[in-house]
């Protein structure tokens, strides 16, 4: 019997990314921006648990990526959207990442992510300044 996985957080992205993006499509030069918020808000879609996190992607939501915290090495979170919403980039040990795009109460997911990843591996993922 394994320990048991406890979702914090399961959606898709936030609401005003795509709000923006379309308002912006009225622009010709803005368009493509418009066709990637739209396909993110029909088929993306984020599950962080303290096990794992799941993020659901492609065409039709048909390619699944799940992580689990002791690959994580670094994290970076950047606000979008007047601070409403934003990124988040973890890079894996291997040295490859997975951005996370629009992520609503990006900063508590940040810090939740970071305090898995201590737990498992004792070890920030936190940039550091040199």
């Amino acid at each position: 019997m394994g320990i048991k996985e406890d979702t914090f957080f399961e959606g898709s992205p936030h609401i005003g990314d795509l709000i923006l993006n379309v308002l912006l499509g009225f622009t010709v030069i803005c368009l493509p921006l418009t066709v990637g918020a739209i396909v993110r808000a029909l088929w993306l879609r984020y599950k962080i648990t303290n096990r794992r996190i799941s993020v659901t992607s492609g065409w039709q939501g048909r390619d699944r990526t799940d992580i689990i915290y002791s690959e994580i090495v670094k994290a970076v979170k950047m606000p979008r959207g007047l601070g409403f919403w934003g990124d988040i980039v973890l890079t894996l040990r291997d040295g490859t990442r997975l951005e996370m795009r629009s992520v609503p109460k990006f900063r508590e997911v940040y810090d939740y992510i970071n305090e898995n990843v201590v737990a498992k591996t004792g070890k920030s993922v936190a940039p550091t300044l040199n």
